[in-house]
């Protein structure tokens, strides 16, 4: 089994709409099972149009509680709370949860032992069945970190199904930029689809979602969206591409049968033929050459 994660080294280039096209095309073929490692902000099953099966909590992280009962109101508490996360009352301390980080400074200096550590839920991860195979997603809760914790949980779901049931590939939907998420979701996987845009920034984003992968040694493969808006930038960034050893695997067309696709709530390729469609059927071919044989 293989996998293969599609990451950009910014928000909106249109990662997500490939990830769709490219589970659609390889379901055509194989056995996949999918991951959305976006739980910040998770928008795969938007074109793929889930029924969740399975609905799990997720534990991230600590929150201190103060026993009323047993506090003497000493301020040993506020005194070392570095986030002014403990609250001074008439009688007793108390915790703000949500400036308290958990680091448990609190818990070992009081005096009186009034203070214990308790699990919190931090968001809540799923099992889903789509129309090209299941589908593990999350929904990291507002204000809540470990979001890398909770997608490496994603992802190890997504595999342990795929070696289950025999899969021949995971695709997973990474998170944006180059953040601990996408050190996550880069983690392990043979494969990874740099999805860039012409832009001013362009290179500059692809040289440093790049470097992440190349740091965890994980191969590279480009494909440019939109890359007819801006000929020049897209040339910029395949000299980019060239002097780095790294192939470019397609150049996606602007077209607004795209967006509507997406209000159809479909992949691009299963909505309709034309030129964005022909284009991501060619990365398709090429990522399957060259990841699956």
């Amino acid at each position: 089994m293989k996998q293969l994660v599609i990451l950009s080294g910014k928000g909106g280039t249109g990662k997500t709409t490939i990830t769709a096209a490219l589970a659609h095309l390889a379901s055509q073929e194989l056995s996949i099972v999918l991951a959305d490692a976006d739980v910040d902000a998770a928008n795969l099953e938007l074109v793929l149009d889930p029924e969740k099966q399975e609905e799990h909590s997720f534990t991230g992280g600590q929150l201190a509680v103060i026993d009323a009962a047993k506090c003497v109101a000493c301020g040993t508490c506020a005194e070392v709370c570095r986030f002014n996360a403990v609250i001074p009352g008439d009688e007793a301390y108390r915790v703000d949860p949500l400036a308290c980080e958990g680091c448990a400074s609190c818990f070992y200096q009081c005096p009186e032992g009034a203070i214990c550590m308790n699990e919190q839920q931090a968001g809540l991860w799923f099992r889903s069945d789509t129309r090209f195979g299941p589908l593990f997603h999350a929904h990291l809760f507002a204000g809540q970190e470990n979001s890398g914790k909770l997608v490496t949980l994603v992802k190890q779901q997504a595999r342990l199904r795929g070696l289950d049931t025999g899969a021949a590939l995971v695709v997973v939907d990474g998170p944006p930029g180059i953040g601990c998420p996408v050190i996550s979701a880069s983690a392990g996987m043979d494969v990874a689809l740099h999805v860039v845009e012409p832009t001013v920034s362009g290179v500059h984003d692809l040289e440093r979602i790049m470097g992440t992968t190349d740091h965890f040694g994980v191969p590279s493969l480009v494909a440019i969206n939109k890359a007819d808006l801006n000929p020049a930038r897209s040339d910029e960034i395949a000299t980019f591409c060239a002097e780095r050893g790294v192939e470019i695997v397609g150049r996606i067309p602007y077209d607004t049968v795209v967006t509507e696709a997406m209000v159809q709530g479909q992949p691009v390729t299963a909505y309709t033929n034309g030129p964005v469609s022909e284009a991501l059927e060619n990365v398709w071919d090429d990522i399957r050459e060259r990841v699956l044989s």
